[in-house]
């Protein structure tokens, strides 16, 4: 099942500072930490949907990994930034969620990285994928719905 073409232009932004810890001895953000922040967008955005990752897997037996990654690096993030992590789902399947995300940097609006994550739900158990349960992706959809009408609103 595909996003309908008037919800595809719903994110959640999730803020990010960057520590010392995030970067490199030049104090530039190092490459990886940014699919650290992207995970944090997704977390957050489940989180505000009404999903807590353990208690998914706990009381619905399924997990989330992600299936497959690309990013593009392009204006670098540097120690004690602010950024914003923006997400949307581009597609949610049966038992996968494609999602393009970018953080921006808050003091000038420039994009330092952008990219697509493809998540796949498993079952807990067996690590296999399954399909998500029927009421989380009426869940997901309602929450996006809700969403594009407070912005319009």
């Amino acid at each position: 099942m595909a996003i309908s073409n008037d919800l595809s232009g719903v994110t959640f932004d999730w803020p990010v500072r960057v520590y010392y810890e995030d970067t490199d001895a030049a104090g530039v953000v190092f490459y990886a930490n940014y699919l650290r922040f992207m995970e944090r967008g997704r977390t957050e955005w489940l989180r505000a949907l009404g999903y807590e990752q353990d208690l998914l897997r706990d009381e619905q037996g399924i997990l989330f990994a992600v299936r497959r990654v690309g990013l593009e690096y392009r204006v670098s993030a540097l120690f004690n930034d602010l950024l914003l992590v923006r997400s949307a789902v581009k597609h949610l399947g049966g038992a996968s969620i494609e999602f393009e995300q970018s953080i921006l940097r808050q003091a000038d609006g420039k994009e330092c990285c952008r990219g697509t994550v493809n998540v796949v739900c498993l079952d807990a158990r067996t690590k296999r994928p399954r399909r998500m349960p029927s009421e989380m992706v009426d869940g997901i959809l309602s929450g996006m719905e809700r969403s594009a009408r407070d912005s319009k609103g």
